[in-house]
């Protein structure tokens, strides 16, 4: 579960940089069992800053519970207690502590989207008026995934978290500059060649405030504007599920082909989920050096320096974008050793360098 120094320094990281509690206000915690340690510290450290937490603890065993049993009428139901918390909490601290990751893989996908319709106005609550932060708390689960043991996942999970945060934050304003005068995006790699517009979006740099480990910058594509193909080297993980080998081709911003070598079948349905899902609803670019291997996890994965992400689905209000759906799925381009990325014609990430920089811990490509 980590040293105690590391757990501690989580906590006020979350705290003080993330949501930065303040006298007053309310913080809630949000857990399930395996998570205790980290949601205690935390807990201590709200009540250090003269907040008032509030520890929403629940059972990973409930969710397969409530997916087999409910009947329509109860997946369609938006809990009103849940509203209310969305629209009196000041802040919100989830923490992830999976004691199994694929305790869902076993219901319809479809069941898990009308569920996300579902709850979709208390979380565009949340969006718009608290401020929140996602991490994990390492755990045996979470370990397996990566196929490291609990020991050596809490290294890498660490050495993320334990960034220089101040730095990165600078380095995303000078990034920002560029990418909101940007109209072109252009990505080329293996197997692909896509481009779409970001023309009048609003980059949003995440240097800790939101997720933690943290690491990327992101804005929204037009939604009608793009085109092209693209292979994700990386597994996209949703519901359980992994899905490996994702081709997509668009047009007119549009999915119109879509294949994968592994759960083809459930890649098809999440982009029928609804009608925006097929379009992109966000364009980010990984720059955490401490991630420097695939993990399965899309906390860590989408942050991995030298790789960009797409997301289909929803878009980020905070990014401009007007792409609504209840589906918001990351796939994870690998650029650190083959591709680029321009902008308006110039190239900003070519081999793994970020605005000419190679991210620590990996070397440049024939090196």
């Amino acid at each position: 579960m980590g040293s105690e120094r590391q757990v501690k320094r989580l906590a006020e990281i979350l705290v003080r940089h993330s949501v930065k509690a303040k006298k007053g206000e309310i913080v809630r915690i949000s857990t399930g069992e395996l998570g205790r340690p980290l949601a205690l510290a935390v807990y201590r450290e709200v009540l250090r800053a003269g907040a008032h937490p509030l520890l929403a603890a629940g059972f990973e065993e409930a969710n397969g519970i409530f997916y087999e049993e409910a009947s329509p009428d109860q997946i369609r139901h938006m809990p009103p207690s849940k509203m209310f918390e969305a629209k009196t909490i000041d802040a919100d601290i989830i923490i992830l502590a999976p004691a199994n990751t694929r305790h869902l893989s076993h219901i319809p996908p479809r069941k898990i989207a009308d569920r996300r319709k579902a709850i979709k106005p208390i979380s565009e609550v949340l969006l718009r008026r608290v401020r929140w932060v996602l991490t994990n708390f390492p755990t045996e689960a979470l370990a397996q995934e990566t196929d490291r043991s609990l020991g050596e996942y809490e290294k890498l999970y660490y050495r993320a978290v334990e960034q220089d945060w101040g730095a990165m934050a600078r380095m995303f304003a000078r990034a920002k500059k560029i990418l909101d005068k940007t109209d072109r995006v252009r990505i080329v790699g293996k197997e692909t060649d896509l481009s779409f517009s970001i023309r009048k979006r609003i980059a949003v740099p995440c240097a800790g405030e939101y997720n933690m480990p943290d690491g990327e910058i992101f804005t929204a594509p037009v939604e009608n504007s793009t085109e092209g193909k693209i292979y994700f080297e990386f597994p996209a993980i949703a519901g359980g599920r992994e899905v490996a080998g994702i081709r997509l081709e668009f047009r007119r911003g549009r999915v119109v082909a879509a294949s994968a070598e592994k759960n083809e079948g459930y890649l098809k349905e999440m982009l029928a989920a609804d009608p925006g899902a097929s379009v992109l609803g966000e364009f980010g670019i990984g720059a955490n050096a401490g991630v420097t291997s695939f993990t399965r996890d899309i906390l860590l994965d989408e942050k991995m320096g030298g790789t960009i992400h797409l997301a289909v689905g929803r878009s980020y209000p905070e990014s401009g974008g007007k792409n609504d759906s209840a589906v918001h799925w990351d796939m994870i381009k690998d650029l650190r050793f083959q591709g680029e990325v321009y902008l308006d014609g110039k190239p900003v990430l070519r081999s793994g360098a970020l605005f000419g920089k190679t991210p620590k811990g990996m070397k440049k490509r024939g090196g």
